[in-house]
């Protein structure tokens, strides 16, 4: 790209949490850059420690960049209902961050149904399309927008040609989940008197009972009592009766089991104002039916695992329970007689017809509600009809930590990167695309840092965590002044970049090269281009990548390769893996590694959401692999190691330095090797100046480079 020729949008001041002075708002007029913008802010410090937790050798690292223009957007209308772990729904666009919903999470077997968190939310503007299933569920999302099929995730519309193409719904599909939600009652008169009717007749004590007193007067006894161990349902009746009996405080209720209140009043004319509140009504509309069953599924209610159940004795309640149940659709059964005389109305029809069932009626005791570690299953025909284009729309989309949310019953994917942006004040939409962060004095800053008597000349690595030699470092040029800094500071120091702009910067990693020891490493996973563009489709062609290391080599830098991230059946085949050994033999690489499959926090979420689009086959194996955390257990370590070996020990003359790669024991401490590569290279106290008998920057001496240069084995 010849940055040169572009023009600079006019300036702008904005102030990032973070960051003392205002950032300098850049435009370029570039097709890489078309409706970015560049956030240029001076940070205060750019050596990052790396936590003691990690198992990487090193400990100080630097990032120029924050943001990332390559980022897909996952949206969806703003009106589409989100399954909250309350049991109810609510529209995407008023949830907020902190918000509880439902999630999933593969055990076993099953996906099952767990609570998680919104992690943020968003909006954009994009083309919209409307998703039409069988059982008249429809959805509104942009095209880049997954949802989980009986083949994996696929996104909306297609994108790709040929064997590019991406995973696409189309009428063969069959979405995931429970189906179409139930729009919630509307809280009028008839669902409040329903409701009361319902969980009064259901669970209270109302009624007057003649007495006479000592003195022979009679004396009537007026009661009504409500006694539950949820507050929830307490708290409803009380506010549906204030207007006839005024507010009836909480109050304990004296009971063997578990702790309960109750609401209560001994006022004759109060208890039968309640009594005309629950008469049978003659003529009853669907408000009332819906708050009958609310009230009485709160009652006398249960629910759990496939099974929904209202059990009572009374004919006459029993007899409206079927009849509203009815009413609705809803497939209920009448259960014989117990020898208590109890009788049970059984739901039939799984989790979709419970569920429906709790939106339309929505009962106030929301445990009852729990679908938490369920399976998910549906006897819904969520068959893809139709996918129509609407046009450019306003859409939202949140982000959750475990990766996906019920979006109107199917499960749906969501963005898992951006909420990282909002601690900068960006959104997580478009801001993560669009605005990227430059830390500018990156090279003064490091200089000043490296000076410092408290700096110990520590092992500094580069491409830990973003690619130092992504594409926008062709107009920043961040990296040489960074090097200049290492250079004069003669500070250790290693580079692991996907990208061959790195030979750029050849001139002065030489010099850095005569005063310190300095290395670089190419990430080369695979050599099939099928594959690389699968897993990284806006990274050079790794053949472009391994032309760099012959250079470098040629050049007197000590490059080695790094295939990582190594996959168990996805790119460990030891026929694909000996052709990048033949060709990193054939470009003089210095060494050669491998390093397994890390699924840290988000990332493992992500990553299997792939696998299971893609390789449904290996689902199972990666689930054991990494069953008790981000690494693969040490037995497949060592295999995946060995393969590398093997390589390194056929070829004799090349490869000829130590395995650099292997850093940390079993134990994860530093091995001593590492310990001598990566530790310390001047006393304290000594500044940016060399240790005694070093090479000094300007002093005309310059030490013989290593032969195996510490490597550094982190990926971004």
């Amino acid at each position: 790209m010849r940055w040169e020729n572009l023009t600079t949008g006019a300036d702008e001041g904005t102030r990032l949490p973070g960051y003392r002075d205002a950032a300098t708002v850049r435009t370029f007029d570039a097709p890489e850059a078309l409706r970015t913008r560049f956030y240029e802010v001076r940070a205060k410090s750019v050596l990052n420690r790396v936590p003691e937790r990690s198992r990487m050798p090193f400990r100080w690292t630097i990032n120029p960049y924050r943001g990332c223009s390559h980022a897909c957007t996952y949206c969806m209308g703003p009106d589409t209902p989100v399954l909250m772990a309350d049991g109810r729904h609510r529209r995407i666009a008023d949830l907020r961050a902190g918000d509880r919903i439902y999630g999933t999470e593969r055990r076993g077997v099953y996906r099952r149904f767990v609570r998680t968190e919104v992690l943020a939310k968003w909006n954009t503007t994009k083309p919209a399309y409307r998703i039409e299933l069988a059982d008249g569920t429809t959805l509104t999302a942009s095209g880049d927008h997954r949802f989980l099929t009986d083949r994996g995730w696929k996104h909306v519309t297609a994108a790709g040609v040929g064997e590019k193409t991406r995973p696409y719904l189309t009428s063969n599909n069959r979405l995931i989940g429970s189906g179409a939600f139930a729009d919630p009652p509307r809280e009028s008169a008839g669902y409040r008197t329903g409701y009361l009717c319902g969980i009064i007749r259901g669970d209270g004590t109302i009624g007057h009972r003649p007495y006479h007193r000592r003195n022979g007067r009679p004396w009537t006894h007026h009661l009504f009592r409500l006694a539950l161990i949820d507050e929830e349902a307490l708290l409803r009746v009380q506010r549906y009766l204030i207007e006839d009996v005024g507010r009836l405080p909480l109050r304990v209720f004296a009971s063997a089991g578990q702790p309960a209140q109750m609401i209560r009043t001994q006022s004759g004319p109060s208890v039968a104002r309640i009594e005309d509140r629950i008469a049978w009504p003659e003529f009853p509309d669907d408000d009332w039916r819906k708050g009958f069953l609310a009230g009485i599924f709160d009652a006398e209610g249960h629910r759990g695992g496939s099974v929904l159940r209202i059990s009572n004795s009374d004919p006459e309640i029993l007899r409206w329970t079927m009849e509203c149940c009815r009413r609705f659709g809803f497939d209920a059964v009448l259960e014989g007689a117990r020898p208590s005389g109890v009788r049970t109305v059984r739901l039939r029809g799984g989790l979709s017809e419970h569920l429906r069932f709790i939106h339309l009626v929505d009962p106030a005791i929301r445990r009852k509600c729990s679908i938490d570690g369920q399976a998910v299953k549906t006897t819904a025909d969520l068959g893809v009809v139709s996918v129509t284009a609407l046009g450019t729309q306003r859409l939202c989309d949140i982000t959750t930590s475990t990766g996906d949310f019920i979006a109107n019953g199917v499960v749906s994917h969501n963005c898992f990167a951006r909420p990282t942006h909002t601690f900068l004040g960006f959104d997580a939409g478009q801001d993560f695309e669009r605005e990227i962060v430059v830390k500018v004095n990156t090279p003064e800053v490091l200089r000043a840092e490296l000076a410092r008597p408290s700096w110990r000349g520590e092992h500094v690595a580069l491409g830990t965590n973003t690619d130092p030699y992504q594409w926008v470092e062709g107009r920043y040029r961040l990296m040489r002044g960074v090097w200049e800094a290492l250079r004069d500071a003669a500070n250790p120091c290693s580079v692991l970049t996907k990208s061959p702009l790195l030979l750029r910067d050849l001139d002065l990693l030489l010099e850095v090269a005569a005063v310190t020891d300095v290395s670089a490493a190419l990430s080369v996973p695979t050599i099939d281009e099928r594959a690389w563009r699968a897993t990284e489709p806006h990274t050079p062609n790794p053949r472009a990548r391994l032309e760099a290391v012959a250079e470098l080599n040629r050049a007197g830098i000590p490059t080695s390769v790094l295939v990582a991230p190594l996959m168990p059946g996805i790119n460990d085949d030891p026929r694909q893996v000996e052709e990048i050994l033949t060709l990193a033999a054939a470009a003089g690489a210095t060494n050669i590694g491998g390093v397994a499959l890390h699924l840290r926090g988000e990332v493992r979420g992500v990553f299997m959401d792939w696998l299971r689009s893609e390789r449904p086959d290996l689902v199972a194996l990666y689930e054991e692999l990494y069953e008790r955390g981000a690494y693969a257990p040490e037995r497949e370590r060592v295999r995946l190691a060995r393969l590398i070996a093997q390589g390194r020990e056929a070829r004799p003359d090349a490869f000829q330095g130590k395995d650099v790669f292997r850093t940390r024991g079993p134990d994860g401490s530093l091995d001593p090797a590492a310990q001598a590569r990566f530790g310390p290279r001047r006393g304290p106290g000594s500044g940016g100046a060399a240790a005694d008998g070093g090479a000094r920057p300007g002093d005309g001496r310059a030490r013989e480079a290593p032969r195996c240069p510490p490597v550094q084995t982190s990926l971004f």
